[in-house]
């Protein structure tokens, strides 16, 4: 016969587990505790700020998300890195998005906050006209990056063959591609703000502008793989919610914005940081939707000997933006 007084669990450790069921019934209701994620970005650039702007607001914490954010030089190292499960989220320039996509990996972009380039094609002061670049050496960020398709283009736009007339040299980011070009180890390099002011003050010329390759972009991006998407469609839409408020608090909050500029650039020139936010505040989406225009160039750019040519559809997924749209977040953000 069963001793029932012994096979009763002590109170102490009934207790216990009451505690824990209690606890743990929130998270199977739908809540969630929160959640550590690392984001990566390629450099320190008001291109890459709307993170850095979500987070300082505390918008993240907000939707229960630590995130860590870790610059990482180069597009297709970040892109890489996320494939290697180093982050499920990344700002990576389109093209190198692109790229890992048509490879065969499942790499897609969720969001853009620029459909317009930042980049300005700055040059040693000896540098008067794209033919001065004969014989020189431009810098860009990595191979397959936004920086490298553009030398590209904008080299044979002016007669050049990239490689060939002008060798192209990977520095790991704009920061590199900076410091090279003051130093004199390369003649040319795409850069963004604040940078690009750096160079033009240093006395850097501008012998190709951006607007005259016809380079449109997609940039300022949130990137991530569909199998981290079709698991963790909530959490995804949670990072987006909260980067959509860093966009709106990014265009018309200048002093809050200027002051991450100073944080993460180490910055403290008050030149470097209102031309940073006057340049990219006016181009910043209210609806971070990945252009289609813009990919279909980098498309083109990319595969020109490709028959046929990938869609531009086949590289987004726009549902969780136009999700967030439909539900009032965006014009409620901008009516206040």
């Amino acid at each position: 016969m069963v001793d029932r007084s012994k096979a009763k669990l002590p109170t102490l450790v009934r207790l216990y587990i009451f505690v824990i069921l209690f606890i743990a019934a929130p998270l199977s209701r739908g809540f969630c505790a929160t959640s550590f994620m690392r984001f990566l970005y390629p450099s320190f650039s008001g291109t890459w700020a709307t993170p850095w702007i979500a987070k300082e607001a505390g918008y993240f914490a907000a939707e229960g998300l630590d995130i860590e954010l870790v610059r990482v030089g180069g597009s297709t190292r970040i892109v890489a890195a996320l494939l290697g499960g180093s982050a499920p989220f990344v700002s990576a320039g389109g093209s190198a998005a692109i790229a890992a996509s048509a490879a065969g990996s499942d790499v897609v972009i969720i969001a853009a906050a620029f459909n317009v380039s930042a980049f300005h094609l700055m040059a040693r002061p000896e540098i008067k006209q794209p033919s001065d670049l004969k014989g020189k050496k431009a810098g860009i960020s990595a191979f397959g990056s936004s920086s490298d398709l553009l030398i590209r283009l904008a080299l044979k736009k002016y007669g050049l063959e990239p490689g060939k007339d002008v060798a192209i040299l990977p520095m790991g980011g704009q920061p590199e591609a900076f410091a090279a070009l003051q130093n004199g180890s390369i003649q040319i390099a795409g850069l963004t703000f604040p940078l690009y002011l750096s160079a033009a003050k240093a006395g850097m010329t501008e012998p190709i502008k951006v607007s005259d390759v016809g380079f449109e972009d997609v940039t300022g991006t949130v990137i991530t793989t569909r199998s981290f998407l079709s698991q963790q469609r909530d959490p995804t839409l949670r990072f987006l919610r909260a980067f959509i408020r860093g966009v709106h608090r990014y265009k018309t909050d200048k002093e809050f914005t200027k002051r991450v500029f100073a944080k993460y650039g180490k910055i403290t020139d008050d030149y470097l940081l209102e031309g940073t936010w006057q340049e990219h505040a006016a181009i910043l989406q209210r609806v971070p939707r990945p252009s289609l225009r813009g990919l279909q160039f980098l498309i083109e750019a990319q595969f020109r000997d490709k028959s046929p040519m990938p869609k531009p559809e086949t590289f987004v997924d726009n549902s969780l933006v136009d999700h967030l749209e439909k539900s009032g977040l965006i014009d409620s953000l901008y009516k206040q």
